[in-house]
């Protein structure tokens, strides 16, 4: 044996120097591949199961192909739970309501947000959310929950129902429309007046809207991996933050040099201290506009969204779109024209049609956390699996919704699905996540029910509709789900009681 090996030695050291690098390089990659292909498999132990393919690139080029399609190939082969590498990094996909309490439970010293969306701190700005520690973060989340409180909430109803009424008054008496476009300029427009104030809405609304085009234009795929990168987008993502700052500095400061409260979001932050940290100090200016962003952001696109699928999926199945009138008769005959929050709070046929458009479709693809501690899932099927720590863990809204032992007919839209005898999202928690869920579930829950009924409050009671193209696709391209154009031509008929 020993005078093969030297044999061998001596056959190597024989070759030119470029041959023996040769020689040293392949084999140190092929002991790497046999390396990574044990971990996966006779190593593996108890943790998911792995689908690399190629090694080290291809769990990658999987992904690179869409996230749905390799949940949808994924979940055939392998069940609730795997884990596909990506380069230097392994994802964890928890499907469904058995495999995700963890996910949605545990707190964020050991499921953790900030390693997995800290891409977003050039947008949001630097001391807010994702750019400090937990404690800070949670006072931070303190001060939106206080803005979005009932009572806070009463107040902002009026101004839905005041831009709703005067956007569609100035369609004409026929027309096609894009929704997706109609509500997202719509909601640009009820986002300024609740959340970022009146100075901005009355008086430089269109540079203001100009400024958030360019912060979210330099929202990019790129910039989750590489959120710094010198490129022309985020150039001009940089430059519209600072500008949004000057502009918020100004406002705030002549609020507070007038004493002047205004009913928003913007005084709410304005007026909000710290109780824990930072020796109980007030609220700065950059983070009172870091934070208007991040619920500007959080909002403005899922909500337009919802607004849009909620249309076309009524208007798809048109006797869930008459019985959404029918509802706003009985409202009408009522309270007469009047929308507060109580009359939009009875509206449960509408609330139907919104939950189940956005069971079918979530804005989010994925919603993300970083694994600070190893910890154990178990599967509808009994399987239990320990997710290493390190793994970045992965639930999917959009595939967990369409899961057919947790939904009936889970691709037919029937919102008497939440409804007694049925009530499919109550049995196992977790199982319906449009809003997320658990600890991190979306605060701004009840603001976009509020702003979505009082803007289909409007249209109900004013337009008919007709679905001129088919429902449209998602586009799984984009980094919030939207819908692909679709045509809806709208006739004003006011709503005979």
């Amino acid at each position: 044996m020993a005078d093969h090996l030297q044999a061998v030695v001596a056959a190597l050291q024989a070759l030119p120097l470029a041959a023996q690098v040769a020689v040293a390089v392949g084999s140190t990659l092929v002991l790497a591949v046999c390396l990574r292909l044990l971990k996966h498999t006779v190593l593996r132990g108890s943790a998911p199961p792995v689908e690399e393919g190629i090694p080290f690139i291809g769990g990658l080029l999987k992904f690179s192909k869409g996230p749905l399609p390799l949940m949808e190939e994924m979940y055939k082969k392998h069940g609730e739970v795997f884990t596909i590498p990506l380069v230097h990094k392994n994802m964890t996909f928890v499907i469904g309501p058995h495999a995700s309490p963890h996910f949605f439970n545990a707190t964020d010293d050991k499921m953790s947000q900030t390693e997995v969306y800290n891409f977003n701190v050039p947008t949001f700005g630097k001391g807010v959310v994702y750019d400090v520690d937990q404690r800070v973060r949670s006072e931070q989340f303190r001060f939106v929950a206080d803005a979005l409180r009932t009572a806070k909430l009463r107040t902002y109803v009026p101004a839905f129902k005041q831009e709703a009424e005067e956007y569609f008054s100035k369609w004409g008496d026929t027309g096609v429309v894009d929704l997706m476009q109609t509500f997202s300029d719509l909601i640009i427009l009820t986002a300024s007046r609740t959340l970022l104030g009146r100075e901005v809405r009355e008086n430089m609304f269109k540079e203001v809207a100009d400024l958030y085009h360019d912060l979210d234009d330099g929202m990019r795929p790129i910039s989750v991996l590489f959120p710094y990168l010198p490129t022309e987008y985020h150039r001009k993502r940089d430059a519209a933050r600072e500008a949004l700052r000057a502009i918020f500095a100004k406002i705030i400061t002549a609020r507070r040099a007038n004493n002047v409260k205004e009913d928003d979001i913007l005084q709410v932050l304005i007026d909000s201290r710290y109780k824990n940290v930072y020796g109980g100090r007030a609220t700065n200016d950059s983070e009172i506009t870091g934070l208007l962003i991040a619920i500007l952001f959080a909002g403005q696109h899922t909500s337009s969204v919802t607004s849009s699928w909620t249309g076309y999926r009524m208007l798809s199945n048109r006797k869930w779109f008459e019985a959404a009138q029918e509802e706003q008769r009985r409202v009408m005959r009522e309270h007469g024209d009047k929308l507060d929050m109580e009359v939009l709070n009875s509206m449960d046929t509408l609330h139907l049609n919104i939950q189940e458009a956005l069971r079918m479709n979530p804005p989010l693809l994925l919603v993300m956390r970083y694994a600070k501690e190893a910890f154990k899932v178990t599967t509808s099927q009994g399987k239990t699996y320990t997710v290493p720590k390190g793994h970045i863990v992965a639930a999917s809204p959009t595939f967990s919704h369409r899961l057919p032992h947790i939904f009936n007919n889970a691709d037919a839209y029937e919102p008497d699905r939440f409804l007694p005898p049925r009530e499919e999202d109550k049995p196992i928690p977790f199982s319906y996540i449009g809003f997320g869920g658990g600890r991190h579930g979306c605060m701004g829950q009840n603001f976009a029910y509020l702003q979505i009924k009082t803007i289909w409050s409007v249209l109900l009671r004013n337009f008919d509709f007709e679905l001129l193209d088919p429902v449209p696709e998602p586009n799984y391209t984009s980094m919030v789900i939207m819908p692909k154009p679709c045509r809806v031509r709208f006739t004003r008929k006011k709503l005979q009681v």
